[in-house]
């Protein structure tokens, strides 16, 4: 879904990748699952069962609360406990396979980094790790639920790069309404919280099956010639 490849030298496809952190760079998939009851329990709606999980992948945020009975004014206070819990287990949560590598390609390629999370900054920057931390020139986290547009929305204007220069990278369907919402580019992830069938569905700019690829998507190349991939990881 990418098109052709750059010549040596030429400027990157896109001039800057603004990054989701759940389910694009750190695998938290486990670790949600795992304690999503027991916050079910505590705010009072509906538990997931184990046979519900591979629907609900397929569905966005808006109709998984409506599955679970969530009222939306208990979201925020939802939100903070999820935050807590994930500062409380952040040093046992790990990047994807590749991620680095892809991290590496991107910076080599002259492609400037940003992130925009519903996470916080501080578990974000525990969870990249330091060196992987300081690449990323621009965060916007603790962003609500459906308060993403407004979050990319600002870092693209921090930026001073033109939308249609921009890339936006997450693993759930309102990230790409998001990034529909503010006119950037969007890729969608297939190893996320979302299933990649239901992301193919929304027809995004691309769809990555590996991280290797959105250096390629990025710089205009292919996986071989972006730099810092050459030997790409497998998921």
């Amino acid at each position: 879904m990418t098109g052709p490849a750059n010549s040596p030298g030429a400027p990157p496809r896109y001039r800057l990748v603004i990054l989701d952190f759940d389910g694009t760079l750190a695998d938290t998939f486990p670790w949600f699952c795992g304690v999503i009851n027991d916050v079910a329990d505590r705010y009072r709606f509906r538990r997931v069962a184990e046979h519900e999980t591979e629907a609900l992948r397929g569905l966005g945020a808006r109709a998984i609360i409506a599955h679970l009975g969530v009222p939306r004014w208990k979201l925020p206070a939802i939100a903070r406990h999820m935050h807590a819990l994930a500062a409380r287990d952040i040093a046992g949560l790990r990047l994807f396979p590749g991620i680095d590598a892809m991290l590496d390609g991107l910076e080599a390629g002259g492609v400037r980094l940003a992130v925009v999370s519903s996470n916080t900054e501080a578990n974000i920057r525990q969870g990249l790790g330091a060196r992987n931390a300081g690449r990323i020139e621009d965060y916007a986290c603790g962003a609500a639920l459906f308060g993403k547009a407004r979050r990319l929305r600002a870092v693209i204007r921090r930026s001073g790069v033109a939308p249609g220069a921009v890339l936006s990278i997450g693993d759930e369907i309102r990230d790409a309404e998001a990034a529909a919402e503010v006119g950037c580019g969007f890729g969608a992830v297939a190893w996320g919280y979302t299933r990649a069938d239901a992301l193919a569905a929304l027809k995004p700019d691309h769809l990555f099956a590996d991280p290797a690829e959105i250096v390629a998507a990025a710089l205009g190349a292919s996986p071989a010639q972006a730099p810092g991939v050459g030997l790409r990881e497998t998921i």
